[in-house]
């Protein structure tokens, strides 16, 4: 009896074990199936394989950052600046991106520095009105040197159709707009340029007007490959150092089919400048198209080299094509060439002047930036006091300075005089030469002057 129900125990278990193992195959069966059924829709749908959660897409090219959408108001009255910042910030991680001022709106804004690096080809198009705080007073002391500046920005563009107004009239001190007696207590002694470029390589500025700023308008300062083309500067005459365009450490510039007034340099050149192409350009009123003045600083080399000025029209500027060198400094200008310019009514046409003063009286030095490789070429009109001013330094003589077809008659306007002006500068003169005392204005030879002169090319290149 004991014996049958053992084996009856026996066979329940056997029974159990078949029943369990039958159970998990089928289960597992259903499981593939099933797996293949989903990895079969998952095919169809075109998902990748093994991907479990979709990768962040990102921000796509050329997106465009507009500052309204980042809380400017765009009434001339609020501060837009902070707006101008995020949308900066915003853009500048997106390759091929533009931040848009949009037209038919005037922003206000405080100094404020957009920075990069950023990702390549950013634009900033300006077709609204970017406006400055009007009063001097209300700049704040730590931000005077610029209003707008870009620092260590690549492949960058500014283009549009709209206006940067600096709003300058408080601050020019010999200004007919105010009466400055009432006003100087408020006025800071350093002035503001309007849009200012830092270390900022492959920049193009185009299309844009900048107007009325309180010192430069636009300046370049130890940035290489600028093109600037088709801008519009303006300030009134007498706005005092409102340089249209300023360079200083800069190389490989091209600036072109722009017009310039203000009430100093159209175009200003400084040390550290090379492989400059200024060309079809409108200029005046204002101080023509300067190099210099170089030399200031006695401790550190002026160096300019391979300038090259043409296709230009003057009028109503108090200088043409002018070199200016501070007595005592040192450097070298050479390989400078001013064609093809034609002037209507301007004071000094052709000038270098290596005895450049800002007071009434300077000290005499005998160190001089020594200027070497000058050429002025096909200049014609009409000027007001006289016609060719050449002013060089009685220790290094100024070398290779060539005048040919230059054809300048006294305005009718002035009482200019016929005589040119010529002291201690070498090279050659070719006809036609008006008035005619041009043609006795460079001294010949000089071999061992040029050897002088050459021997301070070491302390630049």
């Amino acid at each position: 009896m004991k014996r049958s129900r053992s084996f009856s125990l026996l066979f329940y278990l056997y029974l159990l074990v078949i029943v369990f193992a039958t159970f998990s195959i089928v289960s597992m069966e259903a499981r593939k199936t099933n797996i293949k059924k989903k990895l079969h829709k998952r095919h169809k749908g075109g998902h990748t394989r093994g991907s479990h959660s979709p990768c962040p897409v990102p921000a796509p090219q050329g997106s465009t950052f507009d500052v309204l959408a980042f809380g400017a108001k765009g009434n001339g009255v609020s501060d837009d600046s902070e707006a101008l910042l995020a949308a900066w910030n915003g853009a500048c991680k997106v390759a091929a991106a533009t931040v848009k001022i949009p037209a038919q709106f005037k922003f206000l804004m405080k100094p404020v520095t957009l920075q990069g690096p950023c990702m390549p080809d950013l634009t900033l198009q300006i077709d609204g009105t970017l406006l400055a705080p009007s009063e001097a007073s209300s700049w704040p002391q730590s931000s005077l040197f610029q209003w707008i500046n870009f620092k260590w920005v690549q492949n960058f563009t500014i283009i549009g159709s709209g206006t940067v107004d600096g709003q300058g009239y408080n601050w020019w001190s010999s200004s007919e707009f105010y009466d400055m007696q009432t006003y100087s207590k408020h006025i800071p002694s350093i002035k503001p340029t309007a849009i200012r470029f830092y270390s900022s390589n492959f920049v193009t500025v185009r299309d844009i007007r900048i107007i009325n700023s309180p010192l430069c308008h636009l300046k370049f300062d130890n940035s290489k490959g600028i093109k600037v083309n088709n801008i519009t500067i303006s300030s009134p005459e007498n706005s005092p150092n409102t340089d249209g365009i300023h360079l200083q450490n800069t190389q490989d510039v091209e600036i072109q089919r722009s017009i310039i007034s203000t009430g100093d340099d159209c175009v200003s050149i400084q040390t550290g400048c090379s492989n400059v192409h200024v060309h079809h350009i409108n200029c005046g009123p204002g101080h023509g198209i300067s190099l210099g003045g170089l030399g200031k600083d006695k401790t550190s080399a002026a160096c300019v080299s391979d300038i090259t000025v043409e296709d230009i029209s003057m009028k109503n500027t108090l200088f043409g094509a002018r070199i200016k060198t501070w007595q005592g400094g040192i450097g070298m200008v050479k390989n400078v060439t001013f064609s093809r310019i034609q002037v209507y009514d301007v004071m000094y046409p052709i000038m270098i002047d290596q005895y450049y003063c800002d007071k009434e009286i300077c000290k005499n030095h005998t160190s001089t930036v020594v200027i070497s490789g000058v050429k002025f070429d096909q200049i014609h009109g009409t000027y007001g006091m006289q016609p060719v001013h050449l002013a060089c330094s009685n220790s290094i003589p100024c070398t290779d300075v060539d005048l040919s077809d230059i054809q300048l008659s006294p305005s009718p306007k002035y009482r200019g005089l016929q005589q040119a002006v010529c002291w201690n500068s070498y090279g050659k003169s070719q006809g036609p030469l008006i008035p005619s005392s041009i043609d006795y204005c460079l001294r010949s030879g000089g071999g061992l002057i040029k050897r002088i002169a050459r021997s301070h090319d070491r302390v630049c290149y």
